[in-house]
């Protein structure tokens, strides 16, 4: 493992992320790590305190690329609708691309793992689902969606949907790919949206 340490870093998150794809799903020790990457665990330790803390670089690196993108997107595009709907397809996108991140995603990968982890993950997705909110509230304002629209259950059922297509994807073993019949089925999330009224018991 020659390099500078910040390369050295890099290739053990890649070759974790790379162990997450084994459509077995089996949980990864930094034995089998090491193995991988044929060094020491000692080798891998004096590069992360823990295996926690590789997670931790696998997350962090989820969450800059798509947040750096969302900012892309809500700078481009004024319309509310359409950022929504490129926010949704970058999320299935990149699942459909990083196969062991979206275990990660999808909390697979983190069942045996520190609670802190999870905790880390759910943070993401609450980021995701407000800045859905803002898209929706956007759209509202526009008049592209109806004033009876909540945004609030409109957001929660927009990353609800793409998680649902993370799970799918991974429980599969990657064969039911996110962004299968994207256009289809975000013609059907949008009338659903636009067709909203308030409903009172």
């Amino acid at each position: 493992m020659g390099g500078r340490q910040g390369e050295r870093r890099e290739q053990i998150l890649q070759t974790l992320a790379e162990m997450l794809e084994a459509p077995e799903g089996e949980k990864i020790t930094t034995a089998a790590l090491a193995a991988r990457l044929a060094v020491s665990e000692a080798a891998l330790y004096r590069h992360f305190a823990s295996k926690a803390q590789m997670f931790e670089g696998l997350i962090g690196f989820v969450e800059e690329t798509l947040f750096t993108r969302i900012n892309v997107i809500v700078q481009q595009d004024q319309s509310g609708l359409h950022q929504a709907a490129a926010i949704v397809q970058l999320l299935l996108g990149f699942a459909q691309r990083n196969r062991g991140m979206t275990r990660v995603l999808a909390g697979h990968a983190l069942v045996h793992e520190h609670e802190r982890l999870r905790t880390r993950v759910n943070q993401i997705h609450d980021r995701l689902e407000a800045t859905l909110r803002q898209c929706v509230r956007l759209a509202i304002t526009a008049g592209e969606l109806p004033t009876e629209l909540d945004s609030n259950a409109a957001a929660a059922l927009l990353l609800a949907w793409v998680e649902g297509r993370w799970q799918q994807f991974s429980r599969s073993q990657f064969r039911r790919e996110p962004t299968a019949n994207w256009d289809m089925q975000w013609q059907v999330l949008l009338t659903g949206l636009r067709l909203a009224t308030t409903v009172t018991a």
